[in-house]
């Protein structure tokens, strides 16, 4: 799990999926499957990608009274991923119940799915939390605030920026997951996210994991694409 590069594999189909993989033959890859294709395809793509040899995040962000998030959690877990996410503001009784849920769907000798909760989305900024969200404190200490209750939960980390993960760590341990998205080539188009960093910061500060999309879906060539991010991100010299 830790010094993973993720790939965000945002399509809408299985066939479109199956194209960009043709750039990888024989890479076994870290894929993060959104709300948009697993909404099309369902579980039969974690199947598809797990039959590949492919280690699978399935980004949901469950929010939900804890009965639900643990029957959720419980399906989920027996289709074999290998991180789950909730939204941390669903609350710490919540989150204990997803952590329950992948326990007790996971085959017996099996590994329970790691389960991350959601700080504040990369693409939040302060401004929209204090005005939107009603948060009045910083954002760091939102996020900090939300990685200690998920601790608490028993998660094993978090999804934040890479900007929030060096204080996570400092008072969380750095055994608890840091995962990051956000992160993007120096002088590339940030698009919709605010709160971002570049893989050789990220790589610097011990982020555990990062999450890269369309950089690398949206590039002429996402392989080398890839590769160069990889060799950024684990300070690998050209």
């Amino acid at each position: 799990m830790k010094d993973s590069l993720i790939i965000a594999v945002d399509f809408s189909t299985k066939k479109e999926v199956e194209s960009f993989l043709q750039h990888f033959k024989g890479e076994k890859l870290f894929l993060k499957v959104g709300m948009e294709l697993f909404y099309q395809e369902g579980p039969r793509i974690v199947t598809f990608l797990k039959e590949q040899g492919h280690q699978v995040f399935l980004d949901l962000k469950l929010h939900d009274i804890p009965n639900t998030v643990y029957r959720a959690m419980k399906g989920i877990a027996s289709i074999g991923v290998d991180l789950v996410n909730v939204h941390a503001a669903g609350g710490q009784e919540m989150m204990q119940a997803a952590r329950e849920g992948l326990e007790a769907g996971t085959n017996v000798g099996g590994n329970r799915p790691y389960c991350v909760a959601v700080t504040q989305l990369t693409s939040t900024t302060e401004e929209q939390m204090i005005k939107e969200q009603l948060i009045n404190t910083s954002l760091e200490d939102s996020v900090l605030h939300y990685a200690t209750l998920s601790k608490e939960a028993g998660l094993d980390g978090v999804v934040c920026s890479v900007h929030e993960s060096v204080y996570i760590h400092k008072k969380l341990g750095s055994e608890f997951l840091t995962i990051c998205p956000g992160v993007r080539p120096a002088n590339s188009d940030i698009q919709d996210q605010k709160r971002v960093a570049t893989p050789t910061f990220a790589g610097s500060i011990g982020v555990s994991a990062i999450v890269i999309g369309r950089p690398i879906t949206q590039a002429t060539n996402p392989f080398e694409s890839y590769q160069l991010l990889l060799n950024d991100w684990r300070g690998v010299k050209a």
